[in-house]
């Protein structure tokens, strides 16, 4: 085997690490957040704080696991597939816009609870729940377009 073919092998073993990994952060972190759901109507209880925090940390470690491993990974050239660059560029803007909403989601909710405004949380985590969705969607584009094998 060459090394050509050998280094070809291994980034695609990289990248399918690197998209194992975020499906599996993204599975626990909608876990946990479908988890959080059966806690409403949100009254500030314990129980719903310290589940809200363990939301908060699953959700940034999906998060950043995407953004600063999978794209850091294309970044730094080590995806050379054309057509799993042209899909990263066309939905990076999107992951970006979700990136930052998940971020203030966070700032407002993560922490011990002192100063989460319960009476928000509903619409709050219904908003979230559609940003989600939309970045999940992105990310899935991403991830057919890795799998696919092509140059």
């Amino acid at each position: 085997m060459t090394d050509s073919v050998q280094s070809v092998q291994n980034r695609r073993a990289e990248s399918q690490h690197l998209i194992n990994e975020l499906v599996t952060h993204r599975s626990k972190m909608l876990t946990c957040f479908n988890e959080l759901l059966t806690h409403r109507p949100f009254t500030g209880g314990s129980a719903t704080i310290e589940l809200l925090n363990r939301f908060c940390d699953l959700m940034i470690d999906y998060t950043a696991d995407a953004h600063f491993r999978l794209y850091r990974y294309i970044e730094e050239g080590r995806e050379r597939r054309r057509a799993v660059i042209a899909v990263a560029d066309q939905v990076y803007d999107d992951i970006v816009t979700t990136t930052d909403q998940i971020v203030n989601f966070n700032d407002r909710y993560g922490g011990d609870g002192a100063t989460v405004r319960f009476e928000k949380l509903e619409a709050d985590i219904s908003a979230l729940g559609e940003v989600l969705a939309d970045r999940i969607e992105h990310e899935d584009q991403l991830i057919a377009v890795f799998q696919q094998g092509r140059s």
